[in-house]
């Protein structure tokens, strides 16, 4: 039997978000039934919803949720009703990289979480009338009072944390936290960039701050996104509507370079700024995504002091073990994520996109 519920529904590429009546499937053997009580909001939910990816709409969108299962499948192990839990992306559990704990790079990542908009079987999770619609978004869906969701997408956390302060863990502040904590590793003395001062690049900023590294540089041109880094650990910015970034890095390093550089921005220009910024033997971490089939211009010669460029997807985390761990640093205000958080009641979902995209919210969370 199905389950009705209240979902926003992107009626095609460039629409608003609509609130309509759905039905979700009955739970498969590996899927819970989530009552939401908060979603955040991220840049890959606008960019599906304006039609800059094939995933198929009508559909649900959401991939940040966090809420408290109501029942779950037979073969569902590890969670039971009532427990709170934070969504994440799913994998297949079965590859070479979900077993070797990389499940972000999981072989059937992009149809299972990105463009699929159904289980792998091929069957849909949401329909409304009788009608299909493109769901299983991250294995979650999650802009709906309820989610029909992949057990691996699940992840059990401490039912004392507010689930509206840690919505966000799922995608955007693991994806900052982990291009610092799992691929630069700062030691101590090292100087690590973030570019850009969203969400995941603030992420990026605490979590250097829990670090050795000695230099921390935001890199933005919203004055008061640098004035909020300095807070949450930035040792130095750089407002690049007022200074020039390669001459305002080589000033903070002397000259040397940057250890690490986080691009989060998306921009192909920025990004050889920050390739261009790295010491020797320094590693810059892709983040930010740009239209599919985006290219940039390197310098070969400039790579070969041992500069790395390396791609990033969600952190390169393994779920279960990385979302508890921050949820714990977020009970013991050393993850403070509450500065990035705006929230909105789940019927203003168009308001939160709009205070988004005018720079107004840095993470926005609807609550339910």
């Amino acid at each position: 039997m199905s389950i009705p519920t209240r979902a926003a529904v992107v009626e095609s590429g460039g629409a608003p978000f609509a609130l309509a009546d759905v039905e979700l499937d009955e739970p498969g053997p590996h899927e819970a039934v989530v009552r939401m009580v908060a979603t955040g909001l991220c840049h890959t939910d606008l960019g599906v919803a304006s039609g800059g990816l094939p995933f198929p709409l009508p559909g649900v969108l959401g991939h940040e949720g966090a809420g408290v299962v109501e029942a779950v499948g037979p073969a569902v192990t590890g969670i039971a009703p009532g427990d709170h839990v934070v969504l994440s992306f799913t994998s297949c559990g079965e590859c070479r990289n979900c077993h070797g704990g990389h499940p972000a790079y999981c072989a059937t990542w992009l149809p299972l979480n990105l463009i699929g908009g159904r289980r792998a079987d091929g069957t849909s999770t949401i329909s409304r009338d009788g009608t299909p619609l493109g769901g299983h978004f991250f294995g979650q869906s999650s802009f709906a009072e309820r989610a029909l969701v992949d057990e691996r997408s699940l992840v059990k956390v401490d039912a004392d944390v507010p689930l509206e302060s840690i919505a966000p863990l799922g995608c955007g502040v693991q994806t900052g936290v982990g291009a610092v904590w799992n691929v630069l590793k700062p030691v101590t003395g090292s100087t690590i960039v973030v570019l850009g001062a969203g969400a995941v690049g603030l992420s990026a900023v605490m979590a250097a701050a829990l670090t050795p590294a000695t230099r921390i540089v935001a890199v933005d041109r919203v004055g008061e996104r640098l004035l909020l880094a300095e807070e949450l650990g930035a040792t130095h910015t750089v407002n690049v509507g007022e200074a020039d970034l390669a001459e305002a890095l080589a000033e903070i390093t002397g000259g040397r370079g940057a250890d690490g550089v986080v691009e989060t921005t998306g921009s192909v220009a920025v990004l050889r700024q920050g390739v261009d910024a790295l010491a020797a033997r320094g590693t810059l971490v892709v983040v930010g995504a740009p239209p599919f089939g985006s290219e940039v211009a390197l310098d070969v010669n400039g790579l070969l002091g041992g500069k790395q460029v390396v791609g990033l997807t969600l952190g390169d985390a393994e779920t279960q073990s990385f979302i508890p761990s921050l949820v714990q640093l977020v009970k013991e205000g050393r993850l403070p994520l509450h500065r990035l958080i705006s929230t909105y009641p789940f019927a203003d979902i168009d308001q939160a996109v709009r205070d988004m995209g005018a720079g107004k919210a840095i993470k926005p969370v609807l609550t339910f």
